[in-house]
């Protein structure tokens, strides 16, 4: 099996913008093949937070952006309650292709988490990102961008809402944990209660931006 690795594709010493134009033919993985197109991050070269989530849903593999469908909504309004400027912010997934089963009526594209291998496939388009930007802290969005960020190990039931220094990998960034916000619209009856925690971990990272 051919080796997964999108390091080939990441141009050195290239900006934002020409980063995310080198992702759109990134055939590290093979998630490629089925994605509408890469989903690359979005923001200011300046954002003092840089928000990681998991890999695009339906509506950003089809808009080609990320955070813009329902967990999406979710995340801006829960940044908005806790005080984080929207404009001082880079968001981003840990995986850049959108990862799916098709529904046994083939209509709908289903969710499917990405593979450590996949993740880690993807994880220098994750660090070129955080390089450009150097942000005052890094908001891991869910487990698989916590693990992409931290290592395997890493759990964010144990340690949600800390704020973490990881060290030279994020050149001495903070790092804190927090649900992915498609979580809470799973909840169910304890959704209000999981928002409500989200948007308390958000103002962690307010306080830290001041």
């Amino acid at each position: 099996m051919a080796e997964y690795d999108a390091s080939p594709y990441v141009p050195e010493d290239a900006d934002l913008a020409a980063l995310s134009s080198a992702a759109a033919g990134c055939r590290g993985c093979p998630l490629y093949a089925d994605a509408t197109q890469t989903v690359f991050g979005q923001g200011e070269p300046s954002a003092s937070v840089v928000l990681v989530g998991e890999q695009p849903g339906d509506q950003e593999d089809r808009q080609g952006r990320p955070f813009v469908g329902p967990a999406g909504r979710v995340l801006h309004r829960a940044m908005e309650e806790a005080g984080i400027d929207p404009a001082d912010a880079y968001v981003t997934n840990a995986v850049k292709h959108f990862k799916f089963t098709v529904s046994e009526r083939g209509k709908r594209r289903i969710h499917k988490q990405p593979t450590l291998r996949e993740v880690a496939a993807c994880k220098p388009w994750l660090d070129a990102e955080l390089e450009r930007i150097t942000p005052q802290i890094v908001v891991a969005l869910g487990a698989t961008a916590a693990k992409a960020l931290m290592g395997p190990e890493f759990r964010v039931t144990r340690q949600r809402g800390k704020l973490l220094t990881p060290g030279v990998s994020l050149d001495g960034a903070h790092i804190l944990a927090t649900v992915h916000p498609s979580a809470v619209l799973r909840a169910g009856e304890n959704r209000e209660e999981m928002y409500a925690g989200l948007v308390a971990d958000l103002r962690v990272v307010a306080d830290v931006l001041g």
